[in-house]
This record gives structure tokens, sequence and C-alpha cells, in this order.
């Protein structure tokens, strides 16, 4: 075997599921070094050999000829691997589990301020042999000889101007009169602060020099190195004169990346007092974090209990051993609290990961994470794959919620991704909530997971009495506000007592339906099969899927007609009724219309806390994870839609939802007390959740999924298909289904399946795309998933399926 020939199969960015495989590359012997698997190469791929971006999965040595047919890679992006050990393994683990490309999960594993930007271009090479051109290519080799700068070069070698070119510019590239290139930059730099320091034979040009560059030469001696602003300034010179010693040699400027500034609160932390409770989950918890044992236990604490003074505890014991800690929590809105009040007992060890952070900061964070400087970490889902050195302790908050689920490419749940990290790790995992996931609960219920309770509030405060009005008693005794007369004078007797109320509406804008009195027809987006929502600020109806926004109409767009009925309420609504109701009382808004700016939910809630504002009114992302000790009341406005939603989970997200936003009530030194406004007072989602019995709904629900099959007594997979045409889409998720028939009989041992569908999604029309889906219910098995991803290459190769997207989402939404 020759030296230096080495053969690296590489995962490219451009590979569509289907063709998602290792791609074999000749790596040239200049490029060859140790520790080059996880490093981000350029390489060329498909029939008009694009550069892309790919990752080293593997270096072997070759025979030269298995070299024969191969391209070549042609630059490494890296000095170092951008992905470890452990994340190499779950790239995999996320591919093989999620049904995700190679480069679906590096997108994941790697901040977007960090991932690659191929820049291809074209440069003349030595040699080359001009005897076979044809007169096509002699005559662009003789116009790329005479170019006069890069960017002419490449306008010349503009293979899409015409066939022509094409043909000629293959020609040079065969012949190698010209050679392709390709470099790879980060998206984003990291931040840098320009330095200056005494270049190594600076000694030897230091004569001859003026007096203020040589009080610049001085201060280097003497301090080695610094900002060159620093410079100028303890120096009192401009920065020409430190310019003119660089030209001259005798000084060198150089970038040194800097992390931002972290604020960390002046206020020392109040001293951890646990209660009996508190100290028990401690107690039990804290020897697994020594044994450095994985080891998941569930959390389940009333709300108010005090679950963040044991993650305070935990975290503080954790650093103790010397290991690292994340923190996972489910909204961006519930983060500034958490950072505020983790950092007055942390300190700068603390960083922060969301997608409400800039590029840089982003990168920042994960690389003083990566660099072991942060050892404590917050942030939403994506924050469990951040890259800590030996990590302890996976504390998931709420973890009821679905926002830990990933709805895009690479469809993960945040805790079966964490489970992998303890498990590699021997970390502890704790999931902790009020109203954990039914699934999670009955695994610690068969002892999968070690069951934890918390069942007082802290300092035995009360949970808030609910009191549950019938809104069909309010319409028949002439009340048609949305207000049931209980709730007002509940409002009106917090606002005399100077107390702070809490209003959940789930629903946006002004009215939530624009429909006709002809036709009985609703104003549909024209992109979705959605009915828009008018927004009174500025006048227009607006699609909460897609986004768009149109004129309120005139006349029925479906019909003509010329009377259109307003229906509805939404959040904007009810702040107007609140202050024509309560003039006086000043009202703070919380929905995504009026969150957008980067810093409007660490602003508004602040606000709230100091007491600026004597009402907060909202949809969920007030419901949960907040504390406000004045709050004595808490109005649920309606929720009776959301137990229709059309996904198995409906009730399960009512019940949650309820639950929290009455939980925000009462946890301060005052008793707290929660109004449920609904149509249905008999329902027994609603009935449990007004006397907060999370375990009476637990046994009910399993109830009825057993009955019928749904998690956690199987698994349930969604085949998911959108394309521009519904013909096409419709044929899309018919073949498919023809693909698994065909693979199921290749089986030797049947599979336990239940196929349902191929049917319309709920909403059939986002975006412009029409949707349908397959719904399987099943087994999460190595067996089912190899059965699946074979159906979807095959599936892939189809001419039905050209034009059309389609994913599988395993344990995802079947409601929208």
């Amino acid at each position: 075997m020759e030296p230096g020939a080495y053969i690296a199969a590489v995962a490219v960015h451009a590979a569509a599921y289907p063709m998602d495989h290792p791609y074999s590359y000749v790596l040239p012997p200049a490029l060859y070094r140790r520790h080059l698997e996880g490093c981000r190469v350029v390489v060329p791929f498909g029939r008009g050999n694009r550069s892309v971006a790919g990752l080293v999965l593997s270096v072997s040595p070759a025979d030269p000829a298995e070299l024969k047919g191969l391209k070549r890679i042609l630059s490494v992006a890296d000095d170092a691997p951008v992905l470890n050990e452990e994340q190499m393994l779950l790239m995999h683990w996320l591919r093989e589990n999620t049904f995700c490309t190679y480069y679906d999960a590096i997108r994941t594993l790697v901040p977007s301020a960090l991932q690659l930007r191929v820049q291809e271009r074209y440069e003349l090479a030595e040699g080359g042999q001009t005897d076979a051109l044809s007169d096509d290519a002699r005559t662009l080799l003789a116009y790329l000889r005479r170019s006069r700068s890069q960017k002419e070069f490449d306008d010349l070698l503009d293979t899409q101007a015409s066939p022509e070119k094409a043909k000629a510019c293959a020609e040079l590239l065969e012949a190698g009169i010209i050679a392709r290139t390709a470099d790879a930059k980060a998206r984003v730099s990291a931040k840098t602060v320009r330095m200056v320091r005494l270049a190594a034979d600076a000694g030897e040009l230091t004569h001859s020099l003026t007096v203020k560059q040589q009080q610049a030469v001085n201060a280097l001696q003497e301090f080695g190195t610094l900002e060159e602003k620093e410079l100028c300034y303890i120096c009192g010179v401009s920065s020409a004169v430190i310019s003119n010693l660089v030209k001259r040699e005798i000084i060198e400027r150089y970038d040194e990346e800097t992390a931002p500034e972290e604020t960390v609160p002046d206020e020392a932390p109040p001293a951890l007092v646990l209660s009996e409770e508190q100290q028990g989950v401690f107690d039990r918890v804290a020897p697994h974090l020594e044994q450095r044992e994985a080891k998941c236990f569930l959390l389940r604490g009333v709300t108010g209990s005090g679950k963040t003074s044991v993650f305070e505890a935990l975290i503080e014991r954790t650093l103790e051993l010397g290991r690292s800690v994340l923190l996972l929590l489910p909204e961006i809105g519930l983060t500034p609290q958490s950072v505020r009040r983790f950092r007055a007992r942390f300190g700068s060890r603390v960083a922060v990961v969301h997608s409400g952070l800039s590029l840089r900061e982003r990168r920042s964070s994960y690389e003083r994470a990566k660099n072991g400087d942060a050892d404590v970490i917050i942030g939403t889902r994506s924050a469990v794959f951040t890259p800590v050195q030996n990590l302890g302790l996976i504390i998931m908050d709420e973890e009821g919620e679905r926002s830990y689920k990933s709805d895009a490419a690479p469809r993960y749940d945040t805790i079966q991704v964490a489970k992998q990290r303890c498990k590699y790790h021997g970390a502890v995992l704790l999931p902790a909530s009020a109203t954990p996931t039914l699934e999670s609960f009955y695994y610690a219920k068969k002892g999968v997971y070690e069951l934890l309770e918390m069942k007082q509030r802290y300092s035995s405060a009360p949970l808030p009495a609910v009191e549950t009005i019938d809104m069909s008693l309010e319409r028949m005794a002439g009340n048609d506000s949305e207000f049931s007369r209980s709730l007002q004078d509940a409002l009106q007797e917090n606002l005399d007592r100077g107390e702070q109320s809490i209003l959940l509406l789930n629903r946006r804008g002004y009215h939530t339906i624009i429909s006709c009195c002809t036709c009985n027809q609703p104003v549909y987006c024209d992109n979705c099969s959605v009915p828009m929502t008018y927004h009174k600020p500025d006048n227009n109806l607006h699609c909460h899927y897609c986004g768009s926004v149109r004129k309120l109409p005139e006349v029925c767009p479906a019909c003509g007609g010329a009377h259109l009925r307003r229906m509805g309420f939404g959040t904007q609504r009810l702040e107007d009724d609140l202050t024509v109701r309560f003039p006086d009382a000043r009202i703070l808004r919380m929905d995504a219309d009026t969150t957008g700016s980067r810093h409007a939910y660490e602003q508004g809630f602040e606000a709230f806390r100091k007491g600026e504002y004597d009402i907060m009114l909202g949809t969920q992302m007030i419901g949960k994870g907040l504390d406000f000790p004045n709050v004595t009341l808490v109005g649920v406005m309606s929720v009776d839609k959301a137990l229709f939603s059309g996904d198995f989970r409906s009730y399960e997200r009512t019940f949650s939802l309820i639950t929290q936003v009455v939980g925000r009530g009462g946890r301060g030194s005052k008793p707290g007390r929660a109004i449920l406004q609904t149509f249905l007072p008999e329902h027994y989602v609603l009935r449990l959740a007004a006397a907060q019995d999370y375990e009476g709904f637990a046994r009910e629900e399993f109830a009825i999924r057993k009955t019928l099959l749904f998690p956690p007594f199987c698994d349930v997979c969604v085949i998911g298909f959108s394309a521009e045409s519904l013909p096409e889409v419709q044929k899309a998720a018919a073949c498919f289904v023809e693909q698994m028939k065909e693979q199921l009989g290749l089986l030797k041992e049947k599979l336990p399946l239940r196929v349902l569908g191929p049917v319309p999604c709920t909403y059939n029309k986002i975006g412009g795309k029409y949707r349908f889906r397959i719904i399987i219910k099943c087994k999460n098995t190595q067996e089912f998933r190899t059965f699946l991803r074979d159906t979807m290459r095959s599936a892939g190769s189809c001419r039905e399926l050209a034009k059309v997207h389609f994913y599988a989402d395993m344990n995802g939404s079947v409601g929208i």
C-alpha cells in the first residue's frame, strides 16, 4: 500500500433522506492529519460537482486501486473536530431514531453561528495539456489568462451562462488547466477585540522613532499586550501612530475572541432553607450524583411547592463534585427570571442558550460550555445538546410541556436525548412538574423512573380555591359579556386591595372569525385552510399559521355577500373590555403580538413583578413557571375549545394549562383563588383540573388510552406529506402505503402495526401546501425503525413522491 492513500467516509450536506449515507472521498496527502473524524470538509457532490460541506465520519487507509473513480476532498474547514465523541454518538442516535439526515442532526448539534458558508472558485493550475482542447475551450482559456480580478475570472466560468461554456469549462477542468477550489467559513465569527503587541524582532527597528511612537513602544514593553484603544488612551496617541508602527513591523495587530459580559445581580442570594419534603427529595437524588450512576427520577410537586429551591441545592452539590448541569425550560419567557435567580447564586458560571439570543451570543455560550468556562447551562429545548464537560445533572422543569418535542427535523423528544446524555456521562435526569406527561407518570408508576413527590406548598400555604362558573347560566341571566359577574366582582375587589390578577385567554387577536351572514362561510387565508383572525391595531386580518395579512374585505370573498359579522374574542378585545370596565386599572397584555422584540418577555414580566401593572392578561405563555407573590386572583376566561383540538393529548394539555395557571395565584403570604369560566362545567377534565386532582385525571386518561391504544400503551408514528398540488400529495400518500405493504411482505417476522389513513390533516392546507398523513400505531423498536427507514428510502425513488416532501415523526402531534 502506498503511503498517504486514504479514503474518508463523509456525510454530505446536500443529500436528501433517501440518498443519505456516507460517501467515500479520496483524502489528499496534503490534507491528511490525525483525528480528522468530526471535522468538516468541502467536497464536490452530484453530477455538477457542486462544492458542499460535509462531515468526516471515518478515515481509513486504502489501496491505490480503491481510489479509482472517487472524487477528492477539496479542503478541510476545521483545525480541530467540531464534534467530539459524545456528539458523534448523538448524531448517529438522532439519525437512527428520528429519521433525519446526517446533516439535520449536525445542524442541531452545532449552533447556527458555527455552520459553514461554502465559497467556490476556480484558478489557473500549473501545467495541463492544451493540445486536445476544442476551439471554445481555447477561446475561454485565452479570456481567463487576460482576466484582471478574481471576480472577472469567476464570471467567465459561470457555467449557467450557456451549455457551450459549461462544456468548455468541463474540458479545462479535465485537462488540468484550471482547478476548482472551495473555502468554508463560519456564518458568524466570534466577537473579537483588536489587540497589539511588539513584533518578535522589534528591538532592531526601534531607532528614529517619533516621541509618540516611542511612548507606544514603551507601553507595550511594560504591559506586553494591550487593546489598541487602550494603548491609544494610555499614550494619548491616535490610531494612525499605531498603523505606522505596524507598517514598520515594530508592532503587530491581532484579534482576540471575547465573551459577552454576563450580568450578575448585585443582591446576594437568600440562604437555602429546605422544607422537610424538599430535603427528602434532595437526600434521595444526591447520592446518585456522587456515585456517577445514570438514573432517572420524576419529581411531581404541586404548584408553589418549591421545586426551584430543590434545583438550586442539587446544582450546588453537583458543582461541588466538579460536574456540570443543564437546566432546561419549556419557554423563552421563563428564562430571564431563572437566569437572574441562578446567576445571583452561581455567578458567571451560568450561560444561557435559546433561540432568542443573537447568533454571536449563542456561539459564545456554546464555546464557553465546551471549554469548561461555564458549567451551569440554562436554556430551552436545544440546550440539551450543549457540549458541557463532565455532565452530572439534567433538570427538565415543567416537563409536561409539549414544547420539549421538536416539530422540525430532527423531530426529537428532549427527554429521550437527555437519557442518552445521562447514560454516556453517568448523570442524573430529573424531569419535574406539577403536571408531568402521562407517559412519564406511567413509567414512574411502573418503576422505570423513580417517583418523588412534594404534595404541600412551601410554608404550608394552601392551593388556590377554584370556583367554576357555568357561562350558560350567565347567558340565561342576561349577561352577554365575556366576564361572569363573579369574575368582575373579584377583579374589582383585587384592585381595591392593591393585589394583582392574571387572566388567561389562549386566543390572540380581536375577533377570531369574520363570517358571512349569507353563506356562513368564514374568511379563509389564501394560503391555508384556516379562518383568518381580525387584529384591531392595524385593522387587518392575520393568519396565525403562515403569517399572511390582508385587508378586512367589504364583501364575502366566497359569495359576494355584503354583510359580514365579527365573532369570537381574543386577547386584544379582552384588553379593550377590561379598559372600559376598569378604567383605572393598569393592564399588561402578553401574547405573541406584544412579545415580538428580543427583551419583551423579560421587560413585561419584570414590570408586573414590580407592581407596575394591576392585571396581566395573555395566552398560555403566562400560565406556567412564573412566580408573582402579589397575585391572588387567576381567571380562566375560556378553554372549552382546547378540549376538542383533534389530538389525543388535547385533554392532557387542557388539564395541564388550567392546573398551571391556577397555580400562579397565592404564592406569597396572601391566599389565592381562581375562577374558571366554561360552558361545560360537568366535563370531567375541567372538574378534575378545578380540584387539582392530577392522579384522578391520570386514572381516567389511562383507561381511555388503553382502550383506544394510544401512548403510553403503544407508540404513534405520523408520516406526513406536503406539496403544492392536492392530487400529487394524495398520490404520494397512496404510493407510500403500497411501499409499506411491499416492505412488510419482505419481513420474516410480523410487526404489530395499525395503520390509519392516508387522510387529510385537520388543516388540509398550510402555507400554500396541501397536507396528508398516515398514522401508525406501533412499538418503537429497532425492527420497526429499520422497516420504516427501508420504506422511506424505497418511497424516495418513486416518481409519485418526486415533488412531495415527506417525513416521519415518532410520538409527535396528531392534531393540526
